[in-house]
């Protein structure tokens, strides 16, 4: 009894020993090949078979009936197999063939499944998989529904996905992605659906989630941080693409590579239509796993759904840095050093190659261009073909000349972009103010033509001939937030100096500052100190901030008396410092008492040890005269500067070192002491309590340590005649000294300090001298009251502009046609970069010359505004004029010799990589035409604005992009009208302002 099914009759089997000799030959025979299927059978109803046969009586009582795998299940509402289940003992397995045949002579119990497995081909061995891996499937949408499914391990992902459809009803069109649960709290990407199970690392219950795109673009698992412009962001709805990208700090520059490529569209579309998911390579080891191109096509879903205005880039920004170390972090980039990754990252990732092979390349050793370049085109596909190739890549020919030998090498490589150099003037525009010598005029503004090569002093040089000032009497400075910068030396080169830098060209009086002269260059600052102590910083000193422009002045060193400087800057400030009145050059009289050396230590803890003391202990004559009141013949020869704790004239008035000791000391009285004392001296000068505590103030001078260890070397040297006639002349007890200063009003203090103008350090004082280096920094501090009262601001920002700066400037402009020339012209390789000749058997610095032979569908212009030499570093802010349509290719490319049509070679700009600044720093933005309605935007990271066609020319534009006329679609949604009072998705109409970015400039009033 056989039966050829369950459910169908059994058929009349052949004999018993024909039976056995065909089962045995099935058996014995086959071999274990991967993918084949194989059965079990139940280990009671073979044996019994086999006995059966063995008799060779078909009427046997032996006869096994039906086929039964009863036993091999744990139930039989499931037919779920029994767990470790043994070969040989519980099951045999037989060929697929063996089981038709058995099944068509026994046929099998009813409703029972066959139980087939499949072969699999292990890493260390191939067998019959008996157990298959049992996996739950589910939604994330609803967790709690899960089914049950087997599969084998050699299975594909793939398989899983398209299961899991069948059984929730999903659609083919809809976009997914799976996740398998590894515990309760994390799951993994399945990434590759051409991965096994296997290699996916799928075991029997565990979990595989199918997550749905959601209509916005986003994820579900992973919904990022989206800005909008309505308050209810499920109702926002806008034009597809016009949508900003937010700044993550520093990343305009990738923000605006992406607006770029955002708005190229076979690129777009590409993703949009999902087409990437089947090309994804995993395997590429030149590749990112596919991480890169998912990434990228997350950003474009979300910008393309029209449901955002502005999406945060968060994911793809760590994605780019995981991939690129050098774009990690938050610092300032290139965009096309970052188009250029990206570009590369998404070839690899979408790669058709899988395996690519070793190619060896060929010179044209004299063959025809277009079998050269037609056999590197194809050696090109062998190894890479994406959408990237197909869209973005053409071919060049290059061509080689040995110097030598003459030998000529002609290679043809393809590009993804025209990196484009700028034709380089060799002359820059240099704006400067020159301060003149004459304290009466005022800073002049001139517009000079300099060497772009040139060194500090050709900038001299050209000034001097606008003012007749040698240029060996000029010191170059560039002063930024009221203090120096840098101060220059005439050998510098002026690549260092930037466009936007405030420079100031000041005339000395002789000399320059690299001459060793008797001359001592001053770079003097000006302060305003606060009206109160600055006890939180560990002193009680005043505070001060610097105003107004710093000057650069030379002066004699034998000039370098108190009593000279402050002179000298009184009459180099008389521009905008109102002098003094005659009825305000009234001496001050202040009288100072010192209580003993406690008292002295005491008062110079109060003042940060600075002393007051100008005042010295004089001979009695001059004491007698001082009380008399001097005549006004000798107010005029007391020259009185309180530049330090000593007065001018008291030092005049007593030169020798004991007495300035002695002075140095006794003015180093208490507060206390000195503001009983000064009300005798405001009686006797008739000075407000304002100008005394100027006055008081004003001792603070540099030389504050000088004078005080003067005081203490010297106190013991103080013999007794002189400490008595002291006591004497101020008639005081011996224990407390006091005497009487008069001196005459000073509007300012003078303090050297470091070059930020802060650090105040002490002046030596040399028998009268100042004992400073051959360039000092020194800082006029006023009191804010005297500012007000003589310090004319309005004046002292004024300046002229000379009739250079009437001229107008007027920018370069160099036509795209030009940059393609230049990059198609002869040069000669550099050292750094030799080619070796197989003629010559050496590197020779050959001639090289590229040539354009066939252009992509998208092509890429790189304007080569940064330019880097062995000498210089600067950014060419050349205009350069690139049309927006109809740009012409056919005057570049290559003749060919074939008759075969030649695609158009005509392109239309599709979008603009700006980028404002210079070297240090800058912003980037972009232009784009929208692919959907052919309006041309300006995106400025979030920011989305409409933009003109006339403003999209600029000395900004970076990376250009221009797209085949016989490519572009027509625009399929009609173009916004932009409104001021509604504006379309809140899009407003940019105006020219919006773009320029603004430039730095002196805080001066034109006169």
């Amino acid at each position: 009894m056989a039966a050829s099914g369950s459910t169908g009759s059994a058929t009349e089997p052949p004999g018993l020993e024909t039976q056995r000799r065909e089962i045995d030959n099935l058996t014995q025979n086959q071999q274990l090949r991967a993918g084949d299927s194989w059965y079990l059978l139940d280990k009671r109803w073979y044996d019994q078979w086999l006995e059966y046969v063995d008799t060779g009586d078909q009427n046997s009582s032996s006869y096994p009936g039906k086929i039964d795998n009863t036993e091999l299940f744990e139930d039989l509402d499931s037919y779920h197999l029994k767990e470790r289940l043994v070969e040989n003992e519980d099951f045999v397995l037989v060929p697929a063939e063996a089981w038709h045949k058995l099944l068509l002579w026994y046929d099998m119990m009813d409703d029972q499944p066959a139980l087939e497995r499949k072969v699999i081909d292990l890493p260390s061995t191939v067998k019959v998989e008996v157990y298959p891996v049992e996996i739950h499937l589910c939604l994330f949408s609803n967790l709690e529904n899960t089914v049950t499914a087997q599969f084998s391990r050699t299975d594909k992902i793939y398989a899983l996905q398209q299961h899991i459809r069948q059984q929730f009803s999903l659609s083919e069109t809809s976009e997914c992605r799976l996740w398998m649960r590894n515990t309760d709290t994390s799951s993994e990407r399945l990434r590759n659906l051409n991965m096994t199970v296997l290699d996916a690392c799928l075991s029997s219950g565990m979990t595989v989630i199918m997550e749905i795109r959601n209509a916005d673009g986003t994820w579900p698992t992973s919904r990022p941080q989206i800005m909008r412009n309505s308050a209810d962001e499920d109702t926002y709805r806008g034009l597809p693409g016009v949508c900003g990208l937010t700044n993550l700090g520093n990343t305009c520059f990738m923000n605006s590579a992406l607006q770029c490529l955002s708005n190229t569209p076979p690129l777009t579309e590409y993703f949009l239509k999902s087409l990437y998911l089947d090309e994804l390579n995993f395997s590429n080891p030149l590749g990112m796993k596919g991480e890169i191109a998912e990434a990228y096509a997350d950003v474009i879903k979300q910008m393309w759904s029209g449901r955002h205005f502005s999406v945060v880039p968060r994911v793809f920004k760590t994605k780019v840095g995981h991939f690129a170390s050098q774009f990690l972090g938050y610092q300032q980039h290139d965009s096309q050093e970052l188009l250029s990754f990206l570009l590369d990252g998404l070839h690899e990732d979408l790669n058709r190659v899988k395996k690519k092979e070793y190619i060896e390349l060929r010179d044209a050793d004299g063959r025809p261009d277009q079998e050269v370049a037609e056999e590197a085109w194809r050696n090109h596909l062998r190894r890479n073909d994406s959408v990237i190739v197909d869209t973005f890549h053409g071919l060049f020919k290059s061509t080689l000349v040995c110097p030598e030998c003459r030998k000529v090498s002609v290679t043809f490589d393809p590009f993804c972009y025209l990196s484009v150099p700028l034709p380089v003037s060799k002359e820059r525009v240099m704006e400067v103010f020159f301060v003149s010598l004459d304290p009466m005029a005022k800073p002049t503004q001139y517009r000079l033509i300099v060497p772009k090569a040139g060194r500090v002093f050709d900038l001299c040089a050209a000034l001097a001939q606008a003012t007749n000032v040698p240029p060996n009497q000029m010191a170059v400075a560039d002063v930024f937030n009221h203090r120096f910068y840098k101060i220059y030396r005439p050998d510098e080169s002026l690549s260092c100096i930037l466009d936007r830098d405030d420079i100031f060209v000041y005339e000395l009086s002789s000399g320059s500052l690299d001459q060793d002269t008797e001359e001592v260059f001053l770079a003097i600052y000006m302060r305003e100190r606060s009206h109160y102590r600055d006890y939180g910083s560990g002193s009680n000193s005043y505070g001060t901030s610097l105003f107004g422009h710093p000057l650069l002045m030379s002066v004699p060193r034998t000039q370098c008396t108190r009593e000279d400087l402050y002179e000298l800057l009184l009459k180099r400030l008389a521009r905008y410092v109102r002098p003094l009145d005659p009825s305000e050059e009234v001496e001050e009289e202040e009288e100072d008492e010192d209580g003993g050396d406690e008292e002295v230590e005491l008062y110079k803890a109060q003042t940060n040890g600075v002393s007051d003391g100008a005042s010295d202990c004089a001979d009695e004559g001059e004491e007698d005269s001082e009380e008399a009141g001097p005549s006004k013949k000798e107010e005029d020869a007391q020259e009185s500067t309180p530049i330090e704790e000593n007065n001018s004239g008291h030092s005049e008035a007593s030169p020798n070192s004991e007495g300035d000791a002695r002075a140095d000391e006794e003015s180093s009285s208490s507060e206390q002491d000195r503001g009983s004392s000064t009300e005798e001296g405001q009686s006797a000068s008739g000075s407000t309590d304002t100008n005394s505590q100027d006055a008081t103030d004003g001792d603070q001078g540099a030389g504050a340590e000088h004078s005080g260890r003067e005081a203490e070397e010297n106190d013991e040297e103080e013999d007794g005649e002189g400490a008595a006639s002291c006591i004497q002349a101020n008639k005081r007890p011996p224990g407390r000294r006091r005497y009487v200063e008069r001196r005459k009003k000073a509007l300012f203090t003078i303090q050297t300090v470091n070059s930020n103008g802060t650090t105040e350090r002490g002046m030596t004082d040399t028998g009268g001298s100042l004992s400073l280096s051959s360039q000092t920094y020194v800082a006029i501090d006023w009191d804010p009251d005297m500012k007000k009262k003589y310090y004319n601001e309005n004046e002292a920002e004024k300046y002229i502009k000379h009739q250079s700066m009437d001229v107008p400037h007027q920018q370069n402009v160099v036509q795209l046609q030009e940059c393609i020339e230049l990059f198609t012209t002869v040069e000669t390789l550099e050292e750094e970069n030799p080619w070796y000749c197989p003629m010559c058997k050496k590197h020779q610095l050959a001639t090289k010359k590229l040539d354009l032979w066939s252009l992509p569908e998208v092509l890429i212009i790189h304007l080569k505004r940064f330019s880097y030499t062995k000498y210089s570093r600067e950014k060419l802010d050349t205009i350069v004029d690139f049309p927006l349509r109809s740009l012409d290719f056919s005057d570049f490319l290559l003749k060919k010799t074939s008759n075969s049509a030649e695609p158009p070679c005509t392109y239309d700009l599709i979008s603009v990589s700006n980028h404002y600044g210079g070297l240090r720093d800058g912003h980037y933005t972009s232009y784009a035409r929208n692919k959907d309605n052919g309006q041309w935007y300006y995106f400025d990271d979030s920011k989305v604005t409409y933009a003109r066609e006339e403003q999209i020319v600029t000395n900004a534009a970076y990376l250009l992009f221009y797209q085949r006329q016989d490519k572009i679609r027509q625009p399929t949604v009609p173009p916004p009208v932009p409104s001021s009072t509604h504006p379309v998705n809140h899009i407003t109409a940019q105006t020219p302002e919006d773009v320029d970015g603004a430039s730095s400039c002196v805080s001066m009033e034109t006169d």
